[in-house]
Protein backbone atom coordinates (compact mmCIF):
# COMPACT_ATOMS: atom_id res chain seq x y z
CA UNK A 1 0.00 0.00 0.00
CA UNK A 2 1.65 3.35 -0.90
CA UNK A 3 1.68 6.43 2.05
CA UNK A 4 0.22 8.74 0.51
CA UNK A 5 -3.27 10.52 1.97
CA UNK A 6 -5.80 8.21 -0.48
CA UNK A 7 -4.20 4.95 1.54
CA UNK A 8 -4.70 6.49 5.14
CA UNK A 9 -7.68 6.98 7.31
CA UNK A 10 -7.85 10.27 10.09
CA UNK A 11 -10.63 9.45 12.47
CA UNK A 12 -11.93 12.28 14.36
CA UNK A 13 -13.55 11.63 17.92
CA UNK A 14 -15.15 15.06 19.28
CA UNK A 15 -18.04 15.83 20.57
CA UNK A 16 -18.14 19.14 19.01
CA UNK A 17 -20.45 19.05 15.99
CA UNK A 18 -18.53 22.19 15.02
CA UNK A 19 -15.21 20.90 15.97
CA UNK A 20 -15.89 17.23 14.05
CA UNK A 21 -17.37 19.93 10.77
CA UNK A 22 -14.30 22.28 10.49
CA UNK A 23 -11.53 19.32 10.78
CA UNK A 24 -13.10 16.64 8.27
CA UNK A 25 -13.84 19.67 5.71
CA UNK A 26 -9.76 20.34 6.50
CA UNK A 27 -8.14 16.90 5.91
CA UNK A 28 -10.44 16.16 2.90
CA UNK A 29 -9.31 19.28 1.61
CA UNK A 30 -5.83 17.79 1.61
CA UNK A 31 -6.89 14.17 0.46
CA UNK A 32 -7.54 12.39 3.53
CA UNK A 33 -10.42 9.81 3.91
CA UNK A 34 -12.19 10.97 7.24
CA UNK A 35 -14.31 9.19 9.81
CA UNK A 36 -16.11 11.42 12.38
CA UNK A 37 -17.59 10.39 15.52
CA UNK A 38 -19.10 12.50 18.19
CA UNK A 39 -18.35 9.70 21.42
CA UNK A 40 -15.41 7.52 22.04
CA UNK A 41 -17.86 4.46 22.38
CA UNK A 42 -18.65 4.68 19.09
CA UNK A 43 -15.48 5.18 17.62
CA UNK A 44 -14.53 2.05 19.61
CA UNK A 45 -17.45 -0.05 18.24
CA UNK A 46 -16.46 0.54 15.06
CA UNK A 47 -12.67 0.66 14.99
CA UNK A 48 -10.99 -2.00 12.46
CA UNK A 49 -7.33 -2.38 13.83
CA UNK A 50 -5.81 -2.96 10.52
CA UNK A 51 -7.05 0.02 8.95
CA UNK A 52 -3.99 1.88 8.50
CA UNK A 53 -4.48 5.84 10.21
CA UNK A 54 -4.63 8.23 12.95
CA UNK A 55 -6.78 9.73 15.59
CA UNK A 56 -7.67 13.06 16.18
CA UNK A 57 -9.70 12.58 19.84
CA UNK A 58 -10.73 16.00 22.17
CA UNK A 59 -9.35 15.41 25.88
CA UNK A 60 -12.74 16.19 27.59
CA UNK A 61 -16.07 14.74 26.40
CA UNK A 62 -19.35 13.37 28.03
CA UNK A 63 -19.03 9.57 28.92
CA UNK A 64 -15.59 8.09 27.53
CA UNK A 65 -12.92 10.82 27.78
CA UNK A 66 -9.99 11.15 25.35
CA UNK A 67 -7.72 10.04 27.67
CA UNK A 68 -9.54 7.16 29.02
CA UNK A 69 -10.34 6.36 24.88
CA UNK A 70 -6.19 5.69 24.98
CA UNK A 71 -6.65 3.71 27.70
CA UNK A 72 -8.57 1.34 25.94
CA UNK A 73 -6.66 1.16 22.85
CA UNK A 74 -3.61 0.31 25.06
CA UNK A 75 -5.36 -2.35 26.21
CA UNK A 76 -6.74 -3.95 22.84
CA UNK A 77 -2.48 -3.46 22.00
CA UNK A 78 -3.33 -1.14 19.31
CA UNK A 79 -0.47 1.35 17.98
CA UNK A 80 -3.21 3.77 16.85
CA UNK A 81 -1.03 7.31 16.63
CA UNK A 82 -3.08 10.33 18.37
CA UNK A 83 -3.15 13.47 18.85
CA UNK A 84 -5.08 15.01 21.59
CA UNK A 85 -7.38 18.71 20.73
CA UNK A 86 -8.17 20.16 23.66
CA UNK A 87 -9.42 24.08 24.97
CA UNK A 88 -8.31 22.55 28.67
CA UNK A 89 -4.59 21.02 28.51
CA UNK A 90 -2.15 21.38 30.47
CA UNK A 91 1.83 20.39 30.91
CA UNK A 92 1.03 17.48 33.31
CA UNK A 93 -1.27 16.13 30.67
CA UNK A 94 0.35 16.47 27.77
CA UNK A 95 3.30 14.60 29.72
CA UNK A 96 0.96 11.81 30.86
CA UNK A 97 -0.25 11.24 27.53
CA UNK A 98 3.10 11.37 25.12
CA UNK A 99 4.55 8.92 27.98
CA UNK A 100 1.80 6.57 26.64
CA UNK A 101 2.59 6.41 23.35
CA UNK A 102 0.33 9.86 21.96
CA UNK A 103 1.98 11.78 19.17
CA UNK A 104 1.26 15.21 20.06
CA UNK A 105 -0.95 17.45 22.04
CA UNK A 106 -2.70 20.51 20.76
CA UNK A 107 -4.59 23.35 22.75
CA UNK A 108 -7.63 25.01 20.57
CA UNK A 109 -7.13 27.29 18.85
CA UNK A 110 -4.43 24.94 16.81
CA UNK A 111 -2.96 26.49 13.69
CA UNK A 112 -3.74 24.08 10.96
CA UNK A 113 -0.79 24.08 9.15
CA UNK A 114 0.65 22.94 12.25
CA UNK A 115 -2.17 19.88 12.22
CA UNK A 116 -1.52 18.85 8.72
CA UNK A 117 2.14 18.80 9.66
CA UNK A 118 1.42 16.45 12.41
CA UNK A 119 -1.31 14.15 10.81
CA UNK A 120 1.52 13.92 7.51
CA UNK A 121 3.86 12.85 9.71
CA UNK A 122 2.19 10.39 12.16
CA UNK A 123 0.74 8.60 8.94
CA UNK A 124 4.41 8.09 7.86
CA UNK A 125 5.04 6.56 10.90
CA UNK A 126 2.16 4.56 11.27
CA UNK A 127 3.04 3.18 7.50
CA UNK A 128 6.13 2.28 8.40
CA UNK A 129 4.73 0.50 11.72
CA UNK A 130 2.56 -1.37 9.84
CA UNK A 131 5.10 -2.22 7.08
CA UNK A 132 7.36 -3.54 10.22
CA UNK A 133 4.78 -5.29 11.85
CA UNK A 134 4.07 -7.64 8.68
CA UNK A 135 7.50 -8.39 7.75
CA UNK A 136 7.95 -9.11 11.49
CA UNK A 137 4.76 -12.01 11.23
CA UNK A 138 6.19 -12.83 7.66
CA UNK A 139 9.53 -13.71 9.70
CA UNK A 140 7.62 -15.06 12.57
CA UNK A 141 5.91 -17.17 10.24
CA UNK A 142 9.11 -18.25 8.60
CA UNK A 143 10.58 -19.26 12.45
CA UNK A 144 7.93 -21.52 12.93
CA UNK A 145 8.25 -24.08 10.44
CA UNK A 146 11.80 -25.13 12.60
CA UNK A 147 11.74 -27.91 14.86
CA UNK A 148 12.71 -27.81 18.40
CA UNK A 149 16.64 -28.91 17.21
CA UNK A 150 16.64 -26.44 15.00
CA UNK A 151 15.69 -23.31 17.20
CA UNK A 152 18.11 -24.41 19.59
CA UNK A 153 21.33 -24.33 17.02
CA UNK A 154 19.33 -20.70 15.83
CA UNK A 155 19.19 -19.41 19.27
CA UNK A 156 23.05 -20.36 19.85
CA UNK A 157 24.17 -18.98 16.31
CA UNK A 158 22.38 -15.81 17.08
CA UNK A 159 23.77 -15.86 20.69
CA UNK A 160 27.56 -16.31 18.80
CA UNK A 161 28.42 -19.71 19.38
CA UNK A 162 30.29 -21.35 16.73
CA UNK A 163 29.78 -24.79 15.18
CA UNK A 164 31.67 -26.98 18.03
CA UNK A 165 30.45 -24.58 20.57
CA UNK A 166 26.94 -25.50 19.54
CA UNK A 167 28.33 -29.22 18.98
CA UNK A 168 29.43 -28.97 22.69
CA UNK A 169 26.02 -27.61 24.34
CA UNK A 170 23.73 -30.04 22.63
CA UNK A 171 25.79 -32.88 22.69
CA UNK A 172 25.55 -33.67 19.08
CA UNK A 173 28.17 -33.91 16.42
CA UNK A 174 29.87 -30.61 14.13
CA UNK A 175 28.58 -32.02 11.23
CA UNK A 176 24.77 -32.45 12.79
CA UNK A 177 25.28 -28.73 13.54
CA UNK A 178 26.39 -27.96 10.27
CA UNK A 179 23.50 -29.83 8.82
CA UNK A 180 21.16 -27.62 11.19
CA UNK A 181 22.39 -25.14 10.14
CA UNK A 182 21.96 -25.56 6.30
CA UNK A 183 18.02 -26.27 6.95
CA UNK A 184 17.66 -23.05 9.07
CA UNK A 185 18.80 -21.07 6.20
CA UNK A 186 16.81 -22.82 3.44
CA UNK A 187 13.50 -22.13 6.18
CA UNK A 188 13.88 -19.20 6.81
CA UNK A 189 14.90 -18.34 3.21
CA UNK A 190 18.73 -16.66 3.64
CA UNK A 191 22.25 -17.39 2.73
CA UNK A 192 23.95 -14.99 4.64
CA UNK A 193 24.08 -15.15 8.51
CA UNK A 194 23.35 -11.44 8.74
CA UNK A 195 20.26 -11.74 6.72
CA UNK A 196 19.66 -14.75 9.40
CA UNK A 197 20.03 -12.67 12.56
CA UNK A 198 17.48 -10.09 11.02
CA UNK A 199 14.92 -12.58 10.63
CA UNK A 200 15.73 -14.33 14.28
CA UNK A 201 15.92 -11.08 15.92
CA UNK A 202 13.41 -8.54 14.11
CA UNK A 203 10.56 -10.76 15.27
CA UNK A 204 11.31 -10.23 18.57
CA UNK A 205 8.51 -7.66 20.07
CA UNK A 206 10.50 -4.65 20.64
CA UNK A 207 10.27 -3.28 24.55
Amino acid sequence: MSNTPQSSTVFIVDDDEAVRDSLRWLLEANGYRVRAYESSERFLAEYDPEVIGVLIADVRMPGMTGLELQEQLLARKSALPIVFVTGHGDVPMAVSTMKKGAVDFLEKPFNEADLRQIIANMLEQAHSRAADDATRRGHEALLARLTVREQQVLERIVAGRLNKQIADDLGISIKTVEAHRANIMEKLQVTTVADLMKVALHHRPQG
